[in-house]
This record gives C-alpha cells, sequence and structure tokens, in this order.
C-alpha cells in the first residue's frame, strides 16, 4: 500500500485536486469544506452541481459535520456496509453545503474499505469528496498511467492499485434502503 505524503496532505488542505484509486476506479477528490475546490473538481470533470457528490470517509467522525446526527448502531451499520462498497444517501444537517448534496435534501457517503482511499482520508483526519476519475459520460480511468496521462496537468495523481470490483459502489436510501444505483 502506497501512504499518502505530507505533501499530498497539504496540497489537499490548501485546496487542490487529487485523483487516487478507489474499490472500482481511480477517483476525483477535495476538501469538501472547499467550495472552490469542489467547484474547480465539478469542472474538470464536466458534472452538473445539481447532481450532488459522494464523500468517503474513513470513519464515521469524519461525516458528523454534515448529517444529522447517527447513534452507535448507525454508525456499525455504515462502516459494516462500506466493506461492501455501499453509498449511502443519509439526511443532512441544515449547515451542509449545496455545492456537495446539489438539489438534494441528501448526502451520498460511503465509509471506504478501499486501504489507500481510507488511509489518505485518515491521514488528511476528514472526509473527501469521491467522484469517478473521468469526463462526464466517459469510462472512469483504472489505472495511475491512464489517470495521470489524461489528467495529471490538472490534479495530483496518487500511485496505487484501484480494487477487484467492476462496478461502482452501490447507492441506496439510508431511510427506506431503496436502490438507487446497483
Amino acid at each position: 500500500m502506497v501512504h499518502p505524503s505530507p505533501a499530498v496532505i497539504a496540497h489537499l488542505k490548501r485546496g487542490g485536486l487529487v485523483a487516487y484509486p478507489t474499490e472500482s476506479c481511480y477517483g476525483f477528490g477535495c476538501d469538501p469544506r472547499n467550495r472552490d475546490a469542489v467547484l474547480r473538481l465539478l469542472k474538470l470533470k464536466g458534472r452538473p452541481q445539481r447532481k450532488g457528490l459522494i464523500l468517503i470517509a474513513s470513519a464515521p467522525r469524519q461525516l458528523r459535520r454534515y448529517l444529522q446526527p447517527l447513534d452507535a448502531a448507525a454508525e456499525a451499520r455504515l462502516v459494516k456496509d462500506g466493506a461492501q462498497a455501499i453509498t449511502y444517501l443519509m439526511p443532512v444537517r441544515p449547515s451542509c453545503p449545496r455545492w456537495l448534496r446539489g438539489e438534494h435534501d441528501t448526502l451520498a457517503v460511503r465509509l471506504t474499505a478501499h486501504p489507500e482511499a481510507r488511509e489518505l482520508c485518515r491521514r488528511a483526519g476528514m472526509a473527501l469528496v469521491s467522484t469517478s476519475a473521468n469526463l462526464g459520460g466517459r469510462r472512469a480511468t483504472r489505472s495511475y498511467a491512464e489517470c495521470q496521462r489524461l489528467f495529471g496537468g490538472s490534479v495530483q495523481v496518487l500511485p496505487g492499485r484501484v480494487g477487484r470490483r467492476r462496478k461502482p459502489s452501490t447507492i441506496r436510501a439510508w431511510v427506506g434502503g431503496r436502490i438507487v444505483r446497483n
């Protein structure tokens, strides 16, 4: 496993964009608290803000500032289901920024089980935006070399291995359990 350097963490905290391996592809990420960084990421990807974004985290505490309070059982469910690459659409606090949730009253979140993505969140001490590293409508990148070639001038690409999943995470409503993407 490749550990993110202190320079990568400083880059993120200054509003920089990164690309990193996830369960099924390379992902684009940034500090979700930094509106300018999120808007640059959306522009790079060609993704409309109204759609909203996914946040990944290494621990439930990294999501608390965005979500309605969770009890211990709910946090344990997030941890367990994160290992299966399940992303939940969860009710947000009123203070959750529109630039993250788009036109929704929920936010997509996942406790990532991918070792390198989890370590990036842990070392940064925060949740990260996580959206596939591709241009809107195109196939997501699956290797460091491909991501570096396509996006290396715009983002800092972290080396590592993409997980074995062939499909993106399942997205499920927290309330009611409806599957939105399988």
